[in-house]
């Protein structure tokens, strides 16, 4: 059932470097045509540093570890995508449905494919006020044996809430040249993390030796965005804040919340957190290419 495109099964056999990438951004998270434009270019970023890309979503109940480019089309344009996340899988696949992946449900799907590293945007986490609300992404890195590449969580959640709960169910958090948790549109948080790494081969022993002593779940590493990109973070909280105010006033809840707080977002920074959220994507591919290859050396 689980359908491997073959550039990315040979390179899975011959041990090279492969990177996961998730769909919703491109369904769910950018407005169409920069949607496509973006998926293409973390490809090709992976690509340039070496590796093999394998975005992964669910086709016609089928689902891909890998896509064509027409179906990177398919999913940027596609009226009839579902937004899918671990639960979502059986269902989507049961009814021949098609549907992008989250964190959560990549992670799964990738992970059953042999892939050891996934570059992302933000991860989930636990919800401002609403310490029971906690994205599915943090039981999947709690889990799932992956290397989970990001800008930290999506600044409009509970950073320190999900740093606990990270930490209560044993995944590490790796700072990629920081010593604090980056907060998403801000390179800060005031947080540390468990442990500073600076190379790809520091990330790569790290996750060797969990492996080794029979440690299950992910490993998160988390990136700044580059500093050109970097929201001031009171800029934005303050945004933040306005958007999750007006979120609450239109009765915007559940799954809802993080589309409707990040476009609004957009909205009030005039598409300067859009334009931070692709740096960060960019950036984060092109570590996770680079992690994935220190770690098939190795």
């Amino acid at each position: 059932m689980l359908y491997v495109e073959n550039e990315v099964a040979e390179a899975l056999t011959a041990g090279r470097s492969v990177v996961a990438l998730e769909s919703t951004l491109i369904s769910h998270g950018l407005a169409y045509p920069v949607n496509l434009q973006t998926a293409r270019e973390l490809e090709e970023i992976v690509r340039h540093e070496g590796g093999v890309p394998a975005t992964v979503a669910i086709l016609d109940g089928q689902p891909r570890i890998g896509l064509k480019d027409v179906d990177l089309e398919r999913l940027a344009r596609g009226p009839d995508i579902c937004k899918v996340s671990r639960r979502d899988i059986p269902i989507v696949v049961a009814f021949g449905l098609n549907g992008a992946t989250t964190v959560a449900a990549t992670m799964h799907l990738a992970h059953r494919a042999g892939i050891r590293v996934f570059a992302t945007g933000g991860i989930g986490g636990v919800h401002r006020g609403q310490p029971f609300d906690v994205s599915a992404d943090l039981p999947e890195l709690a889990q799932t044996s992956m290397i989970v590449v990001c800008a930290g969580a999506k600044s409009l959640l509970d950073l320190s809430l999900t740093m606990e709960w990270l930490e209560t169910h044993g995944v590490p958090v790796l700072g990629y040249g920081t010593d604090e948790f980056p907060a998403f549109y801000s390179r800060i948080s005031g947080l540390p993390v468990d442990a500073r790494v600076d190379t790809p081969t520091d990330v790569a022993r790290i996750w060797l030796a969990k492996q080794e002593m029979g440690l299950k779940g992910g490993l998160l590493v988390a990136v700044p965005v580059p500093p050109e990109a970097e929201f001031v973070a009171s800029e934005a909280e303050l945004a933040i804040e306005g958007a999750l105010d007006k979120a609450s006033a239109r009765g915007v809840s559940g799954k809802m919340v993080t589309p409707f707080v990040l476009a609004e977002v957009a909205r009030q920074t005039k598409g300067r957190s859009v334009q931070a959220n692709l740096a960060l994507l960019r950036n984060n591919a092109r570590v996770a290419a680079r992690i994935a290859g220190s770690l098939s050396k190795v």
